[in-house]
């Protein structure tokens, strides 16, 4: 339990000028002991109002039993003797023009459960034990983050039919989300809300966790339960518009409050919310407040900020607006209110993680405030939908849409970007993540695992949908728990299984994680090969040493003994194939691995492959090269010896070339959540005979540059252009056109969704079909140190 402030003029003063970051430790209701004799003390915000009273199960929800007194600057409060813990109030305000209405808490931590909407007296002490965690939490930019998006009422319920409790669904998706490799969830329809079909979007209880799964301290066990399983639980919060229900925030004193007096600014015509006032302190301190109660209080690890370019914005989605001081569109008192609330949240909660979901391209959003907004990271919307258009596209077409995979590199690191495939995507006959491919089923399976490895491989932190990692065919709904019987259907168990070792690479590979927000985390090897859909690009780690290369065959056309440039001679070893049986492909062999001494593509040597058809394969050099031994590196000369890793590029093992489990069985998440994980120990060794059978050889790791930088990627591709005009037919790198086999056309899906047009916005996203909304100029990339927090809940 919180002991409350003081409720005196000091105080209030400071919640009146923004000096109190913690006004729930001010307002809202608050057991105490006042000269001997317990109670309950209640405050509220209320200026409009004539009269405001407190009722509820200790009055017989009587008006005139307990009016409160009108303190400074709009303010009321009243202690309540025979107040009790769990109790049952609301505030009965009258407001100035004599009418009279019930409201909940705006500081309530815990209510009733939907229909009903009364707040309960709360204030229940909970022992953590994630103090090891809390102290060494980051936001992660040289480590893996790779997200779970979960809709925690809908994950899987009791057998009832009602929600699962908090604590029950701690140990399930614990279960689940370490046998996925997954290092965080972010949790959506966690705050209080009255409509279940909002999603979680639409709160009315912006300091309390959902009354459907428990109270609040069966989610703090939630929140502790996942933390000592080592995983990070971030939360959706919406404090761009709230809902118009009559119980909730809406006219809350009888007048316009929470939100801005004028429809123009104040109302959202799309979602019918009202738009909260970032021009009042008492409004700002109110939004801040909750998002420290969750980081603070409830040991959250960080926020993503829904909608944030409908706050940015005056003209969003509107016809008539109100423009700012200076005549533009911009919103500079939400501006102001979003770089004051990333600086509270660095400076008293060190390590979190602030997330924005900005579909425009608004400058400096991941950019420190002053400066910039201040987030540490930023959904990569122009990124998703360029890849979504694109493998939605017949795959004879994708050859005149081939820069849409090549054109998120264009501004990148502009921002700190993860790389989302949200609910928003799966939702309002979208179709889910599969069967958005075109083709029949297995082609639409191949294609989808291809999609999940690019996406993994891509420099950025990495988001998926639940449901979407074994490839639900359905779409999602809220009403029903997620089709866990689909999880053990051989079909969606290999893109499961996929999900799962991709997120072994990325999380226990340096090269696929340390440099996902740095220009020299990738580099091309083929980018311009259109006609044949191909496209391979090198993943590092420019620190340590260690790096792969990814080659992506997106056509339905096998290709035999396909030349690829690499920067290293020697024998290679193949990370990952989608098309391996495990994975629920065909399982094509790749002959010979060894490097040869000719170059391509403006690199020193080449590799001869075998693509499957709509396949990715990863790659990586047996024995890492020093610096003097790679040829045209400009290190002539150079006898130093290659520095050691300090682990191997592969994670744990260096040899986990194919994972060997063996009846790995996880079933019906929905129920239980059982691992009978027997993995075996099939290890690729080189071909080479230097590693005696059963050996694991320690590759030498150093720093890769020159190889690959000799010249820029405009340059090679360029070549490689001209040459593929004078190529001999007989080559293998040059098929004929009609090779390619097209695919059934899909119908495009619809865009339309009850939840919002999010993604538009007064700008629009760097997209390739819209470069112009790229920013790729550098940014400070200040880091955060951490900050003592504030001994108390001012700031």
């Amino acid at each position: 339990m919180t002991f409350p402030l003081p409720l005196d003029h000091d105080h209030l003063q400071k919640l009146v000028t923004a000096d109190l970051v913690r006004p729930d430790h001010l307002l809202g209701a608050h057991p105490v002991t006042e000269n001997g004799v317990e109670g309950v003390r209640f405050a509220v915000w209320a200026p409009n109002a004539t009269h405001v009273s407190v009722v509820g199960d200790f009055n017989g929800w009587n008006g005139f039993d307990n009016a409160m007194d009108r303190l400074d600057f709009g303010f009321w409060g009243v202690f309540v003797p025979s107040a009790r813990h769990g109790q049952r109030y609301k505030f009965r305000i009258t407001g100035p023009q004599g009418q009279t209405e019930d409201k909940m808490d705006p500081y309530g931590s815990y209510f009733e459960t939907r229909p009903a909407t009364g707040s309960i007296v709360w204030g229940q002490h909970y022992e953590w034990h994630d103090q090891d965690w809390m102290q060494s939490r980051t936001a992660g930019f040289d480590r893996p983050v790779s997200i779970y998006e979960c809709h925690a009422p809908s994950w899987a319920k009791r057998d009832d039919g009602w929600f699962l409790n908090y604590r029950d669904l701690a140990h399930r998706l614990g279960d689940y989300l370490e046998y996925m490799g997954y290092t965080h969830v972010e949790l959506l329809g966690v705050m209080e809300h009255p409509f279940d079909g909002s999603w979680g979007y639409q709160v009315t209880g912006y300091y309390a966790p959902t009354s459907r799964m428990g109270n609040p301290e069966d989610f703090k066990y939630l929140v502790d339960h996942l933390h000592g399983r080592g995983l990070g639980v971030l939360l959706d919060w919406v404090p761009g518009h709230f809902p118009t229900d009559p119980a909730g925030l809406a006219r809350f004193d009888g007048a316009p409050l929470f939100e801005y007096a004028d429809p123009r600014k104040g109302f959202h015509h799309d979602w019918n919310t009202y738009i909260f006032d970032y021009g009042r302190n008492e409004v700002v301190m109110f939004l801040i407040g909750s998002a420290m109660k969750w980081l603070q209080d409830f040991h959250i690890d960080g926020l993503r900020v829904d909608a944030v370019a409908s706050m940015l914005y005056l003209d969003f989605s509107r016809t008539e607006w109100v423009p700012n001081i200076h005549g533009g569109r911009e919103n500079l008192e939400a501006i102001a209110f979003l770089k004051r609330l990333n600086e509270v949240a660095h400076h008293m909660a060190p390590g979190v993680m602030m997330i924005a979901e900005e579909s425009t391209s608004f400058s400096g959003v991941t950019t420190p405030a002053p400066f910039g907004l201040g987030f540490d990271y930023k959904w990569a919307m122009g990124w998703m939908n360029d890849n979504l258009r694109y493998f939605e596209e017949d795959p004879l077409w994708r050859r005149h849409h081939h820069h849409a995979l090549t054109f998120f590199n264009v501004y990148r690191t502009s921002e700190n970007f993860v790389l989302a495939i949200s609910h928003d995507e799966v939702v309002h006959l979208k179709k889910s993540m599969v069967m958005k491919m075109p083709g029949e089923w297995y082609a639409q399976r191949a294609q989808y695992r291809a999609f999940l490895a690019m996406m993994w491989s891509t420099p950025g932190k990495k988001l998926l949908f639940m449901g979407q990692d074994f490839a639900q065919s359905t779409e999602w709904n809220h009403d029903q728990e997620l089709p866990w019987y689909m999880a053990d259907q051989p079909d969606h168990r290999g893109v499961m299984n996929l999900t799962r070792r991709l997120n072994e690479l990325y999380t226990q590979r340096s090269d696929w994680h340390v440099a996902d927000t740095r220009e020299d985390g990738m580099l091309w090897l083929s980018a311009d090969d259109a006609d044949n859909s191909v496209y391979a690009y090198l993943r590092r780690d420019p620190d340590g040493g260690s790096w792969s290369v990814v080659v992506a065959n997106l056509t339905p056309v096998y290709r035999e003994m396909y030349p690829m440039g690499v920067p290293q001679g020697g024998d290679y070893r193949l990370l990952l194939s989608t098309d391996d049986g495990e994975y629920g492909g065909f399982g094509t062999q790749q002959p010979d691995l060894s490097a040869k001494d000719e170059g391509w593509n403006g690199q020193t040597h080449h590799l001869r492959l075998n693509l499957p058809p709509n396949s990715v394969l990863v790659l990586e050099p047996v024995s890492f090269q020093g610096a003097g031994e790679l040829t045209g590196n400009g290190a002539e000369g150079t006898d130093d010896t290659p520095p050691q890793p300090e682990s191997s590029p592969s994670g744990s093992s260096s040899t986990d070339a194919a994972s060997g489990e063996s009846s790995t069985k996880w079933n019906d998440a929905g129920n239980s959540a059982r691992q009978n994980d027997t993995q075996g120990a099939a290890v690729a060794q080189a071909d080479s005979g230097d590693v005696a059978p059963g050996e694991v050889q320690t590759p030498q790791a150093a720093p890769l540059t020159d190889p690959v930088e000799l010249e820029s990627a405009r340059t090679v591709t360029a070549r490689a252009s001209r040459a593929r005009k004078t190529r001999s037919p007989a080559e293998p790198h040059a098929p004929a056109d009609d090779e390619v086999v097209p695919a059934a056309k899909s119908g495009k899906p619809r865009s339309t969704r009850s939840k919002a047009p999010k993604a538009a916005g007064p700008e629009s996203m760097p997209t390739s079909e819209n470069p112009e909304a790229a920013a790729p100029a550098k940014k400070p990339r200040a880091s955060r140190a951490k900050k003592k927090p504030a001994e108390s809940s001012e700031e």
